[in-house]
């Protein structure tokens, strides 16, 4: 992680159930966003489910990018569960982590957006 990460990550600008649109990135169901931009989160890649959830492996992109603090949503139903080993992991790098329904973490994480290295990870369905 860099010294000098960015500010100003890409703000969510619409959610809806299995919708969401990102200035910058585009529309998808699902988004990882950091400070260097973001794309469409791909629960495959890292053998992600709504158990345990949110992996180690699925946050190391957005450190990567120069996150400083992560926000991660649990799904509009809160289904999406957060792994231990994930908030150790956090943790361990001293980031700054918010939970919380996906209507609440996006309105957390654009809230950060402008003026913070923000990064978050969004299921915009269960």
């Amino acid at each position: 992680m860099s010294a000098e990460a960015p500010t100003g990550s890409p703000r969510v600008v619409s959610l809806s159930w299995g919708r969401m649109e990102v200035e910058g990135v585009g529309t998808g169901k699902d988004f990882k966003l950091h400070p260097a931009g973001g794309r469409p989160w791909d629960w495959n890649e890292t053998g992600t489910r709504h158990s345990p959830g949110v992996l180690p492996a699925d946050v190391e992109e957005l450190l990567d990018r120069g996150a400083a603090v992560v926000v991660l949503s649990r799904g509009m139903q809160e289904r999406l569960g957060v792994d231990p080993r994930t908030l150790e992991l956090l943790e361990s790098h001293s980031i700054e982590v918010h939970t919380a329904e996906t209507t609440e973490a996006v309105r957390i994480y654009n809230a950060l957006a402008p003026t913070r290295p923000a990064g978050g990870l969004f299921h915009s369905t269960c």
